[in-house]
């Protein structure tokens, strides 16, 4: 049985609370990624900044080069283990609409698995 660690992605790009927004709203672009972790000073995982929470700046009444990741992150992250297996993280996809997951151990994020990471396990192995 396939483990996290087996197919999680090592180079992971975090931000910190104090990211300016347009920052990490460049690095979801110009990586074409869904979801950056934000990490604390000691490197360990206390966010996650997504799609969905940048989409509240349409919204919002000012938008300016003030605000930082921070102002916007989600501070419920959903985080697996690397020794948990793909088919439970397979199975939060499923459930929920979470699109990417950090890997996180002793609080520090090891790497991260996509939706897009699942799919390509199974593809490869239709081979």
């Amino acid at each position: 049985m396939l483990n996290a660690r087996d197919i999680m992605i090592k180079d992971v790009i975090v931000v910190h609370q104090t990211t300016p927004l347009l920052d990490a709203m460049r690095i979801l672009v110009e990586k074409r990624i869904s979801g950056l972790p934000v990490v604390d000073k000691d490197e360990k995982l206390i966010g996650v900044i997504t799609e969905k929470d940048l989409l509240r700046l349409l919204v919002s009444d000012v938008i300016t080069s003030q605000e930082v990741v921070g102002d916007y992150m989600s501070l419920d992250v959903q985080f697996f283990a690397p020794g948990d297996s793909v088919i439970d993280i397979c199975e939060f996809f499923i459930r929920t609409n979470v699109r990417r997951v950090p890997i996180v151990e002793n609080g520090r994020v090891m790497g991260v698995i996509s939706r897009r990471d699942i799919i390509k396990l199974i593809l490869n192995s239709s081979k």
